[in-house]
């Protein structure tokens, strides 16, 4: 085989083995998910609005994170905030449920009203297009319950790890800050 022969089959072969460039959403806009009831919403629905994003799970010592969770979004819902819960099991295996099962948890134990979305990936290959935006300049959450607030502009103002709770100060003057 001829030398350029050789280059062009091995730039062939190495444009089909290497994996698709993960273009990052330039906006929280700019993604559409499933609900946790198979529905596709796109996040544009939240124009305007001030987002906490949340990775959430069910079997996880943050768990009970969900009732200031869902304390926030009650007190803060009619001036514009909104909460969206990502489950994902990528942590400790700490979110096996199916749909239903994380969707019956939630409300039962917890009495969450705020928007669910499939179970997904927050962090390596199979990172949800979501989170890819998220984490682009804020970094992959550690843990369960890392919480990433959004502007009204749909461009990340903040992330705050696992140990930040609902009502801590910080991030309660950061969603006052927002939501102004």
């Amino acid at each position: 085989m001829r030398p350029l022969a050789c280059l062009a089959l091995a730039a062939a072969v190495s444009a089909v083995a290497a994996p698709a460039e993960r273009k990052v959403p330039m906006s929280l806009y700019d993604v559409t998910l499933n609900t946790l009831d198979g529905k596709p919403e796109s996040l544009a629905a939240f124009k305007g609005k001030v987002v906490l994003a949340v990775n959430v799970a069910s079997r996880c010592g943050f768990t009970p994170q969900y009732a200031g969770l869902q304390k926030l979004y009650t007190e803060y819902k009619d001036r514009g905030l909104v909460i969206l819960g990502f489950p994902s099991n990528q942590f400790g295996a700490q979110e096996p449920g199916t749909a239903g099962e994380i969707q019956a948890f939630c409300e039962k134990n917890y009495g969450v009203t705020f928007p669910l979305f499939e179970k997904l990936d927050v962090k390596g290959a199979n990172q949800a297009p979501v989170y890819r935006f998220l984490t682009a300049k804020h970094g992959e959450p550690a843990w369960n319950f890392h919480k990433y607030l959004v502007g009204k502009d749909g461009q990340v103002i903040q992330a705050f790890g696992s140990r930040v709770a609902p009502d801590s100060p910080e991030l309660r003057a950061a969603i006052e800050a927002a939501l102004k």
